[in-house]
């Protein structure tokens, strides 16, 4: 990836992002807008804009990916769908509870996510699925305003960008808050984060993590059925 979202020291920070709601026709990334354009024109069915949310407006959970990918969401405009990341997302989220089936490359399956919102890091597909650092900044005021419009009590971040992303989104400088698989952190409630969210982190369930054995299933489920327990508790 290429590289991560910057913030120096520990603790709260001002990060300077400003919420914005999510917008369609959103051109602020020179390099991915241009990208978008020449993948239209190379696959003239495919989405190809940026990639919106997906699942419950007003959900205990908010999980967080990374980007659209090039055959998945790109394709279909919905996250993780049509690419491998959606196969064992979907299938452990009907298996914990969180989706009404295990979900397919069609967006139009009928698929609903219980308690549940997906989103990404970066709304829009990237050269190579590398955003660079101010295309992650950039992009960020959308995650902002989303976590701030609807808190949840939950958030999974899936890989480190995403990580570095969602407290970046909160006002929180990374270096308090590693990243490791099945790490668990409580966020401190404050102007941007409502009282009592915890912060779940996993490997991204992308085919690399998968295929190299990093993430396993049992692995992924294991954060999940964590998340269950906590949200669970009232």
């Amino acid at each position: 990836m290429a590289g991560g979202v910057k913030s120096a020291g520990g603790g709260k920070a001002a990060t300077g992002v400003c919420a914005e709601a999510f917008n369609i026709e959103c051109r602020a990334c020179p390099r991915l807008f241009a990208f978008l354009k020449e993948v239209r024109a190379e696959q003239p069915t495919y989405f190809a804009q940026p990639v919106p949310p997906f699942g419950v407006t007003r959900a205990d959970l908010l999980i967080v990916g990374l980007a659209p990918g090039m055959h998945g969401a790109n394709r279909t405009g919905r996250p993780f769908t049509g690419d491998h990341a959606g196969i064992l997302l979907y299938q452990t989220m009907f298996d914990t509870g969180f989706a009404s089936h295990v979900g397919s490359a069609d967006p139009d399956d009928g698929l609903k996510l219980l308690n549940c919102r997906i989103t990404n890091a970066v709304k829009c597909l990237p050269p190579q699925n590398k955003p660079d650092v101010t295309e992650i900044r950039r992009c960020n005021r959308y995650l902002a305003a989303e976590i701030a419009a609807h808190p949840p009590r939950a958030i999974l971040a899936l890989g480190n960008i995403a990580h570095q992303a969602v407290l970046l989104a909160l006002g929180f400088k990374i270096k308090g808050f590693p990243f490791g698989h099945h790490a668990v952190h409580d966020i401190p409630g404050g102007e941007r984060v409502a009282k009592g969210l915890r912060l779940f982190d996993s490997y991204h369930c992308s085919r690399y993590n998968t295929n190299t054995r990093r993430l396993t299933p049992a692995m992924f489920r294991a954060v999940f059925d964590d998340i269950r327990k906590f949200l669970a508790v009232k």
